[in-house]
């Protein structure tokens, strides 16, 4: 895990700096991320950050969810990230541990859903503040 700065994009036209809280839960939030499992899910998801470019900061399970806090750059929308670690985690994990296949159903490992939540360096009321500064220059 990194414990850096937040992956800066640069284009011509912009500068930009994102930070994501992602959660996730298997399917009816059934308890399968313990053990060798679980063990193996922390590896799977450092490795899936690495091969996307995420810069992973923070990665924690519990035995029904995933919370990790990434850095991405601004290609990459919060959607498409969840998916693309959601994707690869299940694919690996039902192929590591075929009992995962009869006890979450054949089709996915996780649900549908993933809570996602952006973080920066400034808070809102930092940036109010300074929109209400620039007023009038």
């Amino acid at each position: 895990m990194n414990t850096g700065r937040l992956q800066v994009g640069k284009t011509r036209y912009a500068h930009s700096s994102r930070a994501y809280h992602l959660v996730w839960i298997p399917q009816d939030r059934r308890q399968l991320l313990t053990g060798e499992v679980q063990k193996e899910t922390k590896c799977l998801m450092a490795e899936c950050c690495e091969r996307q470019g995420l810069t992973l900061f923070a990665l924690e399970t519990d035995e029904d969810h995933i919370h990790e806090f990434i850095s991405a750059p601004p290609r990459l929308s919060p959607a498409l990230i969840a998916n693309h670690l959601k994707g690869d985690a299940s694919r690996f994990l039902r192929v590591r541990f075929p009992h995962l296949n009869k006890v979450s159903g054949k089709e996915h490992g996780w649900t549908s859903s993933s809570n996602v939540r952006t973080a920066g360096n400034v808070s809102a009321e930092t940036i109010k503040r300074y929109i209400e500064e620039c007023q009038g220059k």
